[in-house]
C-alpha cells in the first residue's frame, strides 16, 4: 500500500505485546441471562467466537454468572452445544439479579485470574452497561456495536468493525498493546450457529467472594417489560419497510397492506421515522433495530449505510426505488426500478392471489 501524494508506503503500527500481556490467551463470550432466560445474542456471539478461536488456535470459553442452581448448569451445557470448550461458572447469591457493581467486580477478577485475549458481550442494555464498566476497570479498549469481527493474520489482533461519523462510514478498530480486546455486538448481526447437543466441555467453578452488604444498590422489585402488541422486528422472518421515497405519510398504508398479506412485520428507515410517518420502534438501522429476516422488502429506501448495517444480513432483499442509481441496488438480491405507489399495490395483489387471500 502506498500514499498517492508521496508514493511512500504507509506504515502499519506494530503490535508488540510485552510482559504479562503475552500470557493472555483464549476467546471469551459472556452468556447473558435474565431470570434464567439466556439472551439469543450470547449464542450468536458463541458462533462467531468459535470462528475467532479456531483461527487463533485457542480455546473458546463461556462465562456464566448468576445465583447457584441448576440454571447455571443448563447454561454451561448450552454453551458447549453452541461451540464453547470451557465454561467459567461464577455463582453467588449476590449475582441473582444484575447489578453493575457486583457483576463488574466478579468479571474483572475473573479476567485478571484467567487472562483472555478477547472478550465479547452482547450490545444489550445489560451488556453495554457491564462492558463499559469492566473495560474501564481493566483499563483496556472496547469497541461498541460492532457489525463485523475478524482476526488480523499478521499480529493476531481482533479487528472490530463498526459504523462511524453518524453511520456514513465503516471503521475497523484495533486494540493494540492492551488486553483483553473487548467488543459488543448487537442481536441479529451475527448468524445463529446450529446447536450440537453432543458436544461437552470443562466447567470451572469460581467463587467471586461477593458480600451483599458491600453492594449499595438493592433490588426492590422486578417489573417485566410488557412487549405485547409491540413490533418484534429482530425476530421477524419477513419484513416490509418503507422510506421517504413513498412520498407522503398516506402512502405508508401500502406498506402495511403488503405486510398484512404476507404476514410480515413493518419496518421503516430513519427518514420515515423523522418525518413522523410511523412510530420510532419500527426503525431498522444503526440507531434502530438490527434484523435478519428470510425476506426483506425495502420500499422507497435509498440504502444509506445507516440503514444497510441494520438489514444487509437478510437472506433475500427486494428493493423498490424509482432511482436506478440508489445505493440499495448495490446489495439487494432483486431490484425493482419504479414508483412504490404503483409497485406495492401490484405486489400485494399478486401475493394475495398466490396465497389465496382476498
Amino acid at each position: 500500500m502506498s500514499n498517492a501524494k508521496t508514493d511512500k508506503p504507509i506504515k502499519k503500527r506494530k503490535v508488540k505485546l510485552e510482559g504479562d500481556l503475552l500470557n493472555y490467551k483464549g476467546v471469551w463470550v459472556l452468556v447473558e441471562s435474565e431470570r434464567g432466560h439466556v439472551h439469543p445474542v450470547s449464542w450468536e456471539l458463541m458462533g462467531q467466537g468459535r470462528l475467532l478461536a479456531d483461527q487463533l488456535g485457542v480455546e473458546l470459553c463461556g462465562v456464566v454468572m448468576g445465583a447457584p442452581g441448576p440454571e447455571l448448569q443448563a447454561q454451561c451445557e448450552a454453551a458447549f452445544a453452541y461451540g464453547a470448550d470451557r465454561c467459567y461458572r461464577v455463582a453467588s447469591p449476590v449475582l441473582a439479579d444484575y447489578r453493575n457493581v457486583p457483576y463488574t467486580q466478579a468479571l474483572t477478577d475473573l479476567v485478571n485470574q484467567f487472562k483472555p485475549e478477547i472478550m465479547l458481550l452482547g450490545a444489550t442494555t445489560l451488556g453495554r452497561d457491564l462492558a463499559g464498566s469492566v473495560a474501564t476497570t481493566l483499563k483496556t479498549g472496547l469497541t461498541a456495536d460492532c457489525t463485523e469481527l475478524a482476526i488480523d493474520p499478521e499480529d493476531r489482533c481482533l479487528l472490530s468493525t463498526r459504523p462511524t461519523f453518524g453511520g456514513s462510514l465503516l471503521c475497523t478498530i484495533v486494540t493494540l498493546n492492551y488486553r483483553p480486546q473487548m467488543a459488543t455486538v448487537r442481536h441479529r448481526v451475527m448468524p445463529m450457529p446450529e446447536a450440537q447437543p453432543e458436544r461437552s466441555g470443562l466447567i470451572v467453578d469460581v467463587d467471586p467472594h461477593l458480600v451483599e452488604t458491600d453492594v449499595i444498590t438493592k433490588i426492590l422489585d422486578f417489573v417485566p417489560d410488557d412487549q405485547s402488541g409491540k413490533p418484534q422486528l429482530p425476530y421477524a422472518e419477513m419484513i416490509v419497510s418503507g422510506g421517504k421515497g413513498l412520498g407522503k405519510a398516506e402512502n405508508f398504508k401500502l406498506v402495511w397492506d403488503l405486510a398484512k398479506t404476507l404476514g410480515a412485520e413493518v419496518g421503516a428507515s430513519r427518514a420515515a421515522i423523522h418525518a413522523g410517518w410511523i412510530a420510532a420502534d419500527r426503525q431498522v438501522g444503526q440507531t434502530g433495530k438490527t434484523v435478519r429476516p428470510a425476506l426483506y422488502i425495502a420500499a422507497g429506501i435509498s440504502g444509506a449505510i445507516q440503514h444497510r448495517v441494520g438489514m444487509e444480513a437478510s437472506d433475500c432483499i427486494i428493493a423498490i426505488n424509482n432511482d436506478p442509481s440508489a445505493p440499495i441496488f448495490d446489495f439487494a438480491h432483486y431490484a425493482i426500478v419504479g414508483d412504490c405507489v404503483q409497485v406495492l399495490p401490484a405486489l400485494q395483489k399478486t401475493f394475495a392471489a398466490y396465497l389465496g387471500k382476498s
